[in-house]
């Protein structure tokens, strides 16, 4: 893994953004996990301890708010949660902030956003628990 680079779990139920998600990040030489539901979500986060989880608000059955408060119900600070919506008022971020999530991000993602975001993220060091 390149310097700077972070293992990233991404949670999009669309198979083509999902896609397009992780060969993005991947170009950016970070390691990257892709999943398609929450489910999946929260048992790679408990299990694998990414460094940042990309999830989408609107995943079916288990949203990504449901998703945000479970995993931090067992970790506190890692991974950094980037809410992933179509939805960007401040009642939507605030409701993002109030789950867990530590930044919002508007669809379609701007790959250069994204890019920076990553790179000036705080990430706790690796066992953390806040």
């Amino acid at each position: 893994m390149a310097v700077g680079a972070r293992t990233i779990l991404v949670v999009e139920d669309n198979a083509d953004a999902r896609e397009a998600l992780r060969v993005l990040l991947e170009l950016e030489g970070h390691l990257v996990e892709a999943v398609a539901d929450g489910a999946q979500a929260v048992d790679y986060a408990r299990a694998k301890d990414p460094d940042v989880a990309l999830v989408d608000i609107g995943l079916p059955g288990l949203d990504g708010f449901e998703v945000a408060r479970r995993i931090r119900s067992v970790r506190a600070r890692r991974p950094v949660l980037i809410a992933l919506t179509g939805y960007g008022q401040p009642e939507d971020r605030q409701r993002a902030t109030e789950a867990g999530f530590d930044s919002l991000l508007v669809k379609p993602v701007d790959p250069a956003i994204l890019a920076d975001l990553i790179v000036k993220l705080e990430i706790p060091p690796r066992g953390s628990r806040g």
